[in-house]
């Protein structure tokens, strides 16, 4: 196949392969007790050849592979019917082939027509994932958001909105909404991917005894430096390191504050060696670094669990704590950039936003960048009578000395 595939190039035909795979994939699935016995062996082989002839080794078969890994019998035998989800990290890993695949051009924005039907065959599939197994995007958010670029806010948001389908939603828009009593707030999300991993060895060390001592008292100021690999502009930094060090980070502060017998709130998380390493890296990075620091805590802001909760209580922090107008503006396009989009939108983003817009204490009406052009002024306002209600935005607004 791939000697075939090298060999052709552009006049390779992906038809006939389609055809055999489609052929094995339907005989070899059939309901027969011979065949159910040897299930999970013969999905791992499927597993394996669609890994080998994943888009970036074979780009001529990109389609009809696509078309394989998310036929229904293959999505169904994998996600539901394999027990104890063994079927999960495999298929998790073919997504992640996908966006690998995907991520330059989405980068580029400009797509070719090519590109953006494959593009829009990923959306289908995630939106189908995301109707009949949320839970598999709930558990794999992580690696998939770590490869898909910054800039694919509606392919991340798709991600981002799963919840479990045990769980209903408390409405956003509920005026006096109190998130810290739900019963969820407190219970942690289930993460599948090993996201220490991409930590060097010593700079894991120096963060642990950071958090646990505040020393070496050089781990602050030597951070920006670990974290930038390059001075080319648009890819400075290394942004699987900082996803993984947001996440880390903000779960070793939530064990630290439930050890003392509380729960995440704007006073709990203050003064402390986590919260010393996020105003840090807001305050030291340039606008690059801290809007993709800025995005890889927004990616935690899901359905209601211990980790929405607390990195909107950092977020909003940050916000209230900014020691220039600049980092209020960046953190206020993070939470914006996301909502301006198609629906659906993550909740613990619309809390978080919703809570900023409409909290005097953050006094956000007040200022500079929201009144800086009418048409900016406008997207606020319809913006926040999306998230408020006419009547309560007119209020807030009004209220706070916005013209």
């Amino acid at each position: 196949f791939l000697q075939d595939h090298d060999v052709r190039q552009s006049e390779f035909q992906q038809l006939p392969y389609h055809r055999i795979f489609i052929m094995l994939l339907l005989e070899l699935n059939a309901p027969e007790h011979v065949l159910e016995t040897i299930n999970f062996q013969t999905l791992t082989a499927f597993c394996n050849t669609f890994h080998i002839l994943r888009p970036t080794k074979a780009p001529g078969f990109v389609y009809a592979w696509l078309e394989l890994i998310s036929h229904r019998i293959f999505i169904a035998r994998m996600l539901a019917h394999t027990p104890q989800q063994k079927g999960w990290p495999m298929y998790a890993q073919l997504l992640i082939d996908l966006f690998k695949y995907l991520a330059p051009f989405l980068r580029n924005v400009e797509l070719t027509k090519p590109m953006q039907i494959l593009y829009k065959g990923t959306l289908r599939v995630l939106l189908v994932l995301l109707h009949d197994f949320p839970e598999f995007l709930c558990d794999y958010h992580y690696g998939f958001c770590d490869v898909i670029p910054p800039n694919c806010i509606q392919l991340r948001n798709l991600i981002l909105s799963a919840f479990p389908r045990n769980m209903r939603l408390p409405d956003p828009f509920t005026p006096n909404l109190k998130v810290d009593m739900l019963s969820e707030i407190n219970i942690a999300p289930r993460i599948l991917t090993n996201f220490t991993g991409v930590m060097p060895p010593q700079f894991k060390k120096d963060l642990d005894s950071y958090l646990k001592t505040r020393s070496p008292v050089t781990f602050l100021s030597d951070l920006r430096s670990n974290l930038q690999v390059s001075n080319e502009p648009g890819n400075r930094y290394n942004l699987q390191l900082i996803n993984a060090l947001v996440l880390y980070v903000g779960t070793q502060a939530i064990a630290h504050i439930h050890n003392k017998g509380s729960t995440p709130s704007m006073s709990t998380i203050t003064h402390s060696a986590h919260m010393d390493i996020f105003q840090n890296l807001a305050v030291d990075l340039d606008t690059e670094g801290r809007y993709l620091f800025l995005n890889a805590i927004a990616n935690q802001l899901r359905y209601p669990n211990s980790h929405t909760h607390y990195f909107s209580c950092t977020m909003l922090y940050l916000f209230a704590e900014a020691n220039t107008e600049a980092i209020q503006e960046q953190i206020t396009r993070v939470l914006l950039e996301r909502l301006i989009v198609n629906r659906p939108h993550p909740w613990g983003l619309l809390i978080t936003f919703i809570e900023l817009i409409k909290n005097p204490a953050f006094k956000f009406w007040n200022h500079e960048f929201v009144h800086c052009a009418p048409e900016i002024e406008k997207l606020f306002q319809s913006v926040a009578q999306c998230c408020m209600g006419q009547k309560q935005a007119q209020q807030v607004m009004e209220g706070t000395g916005a013209s």
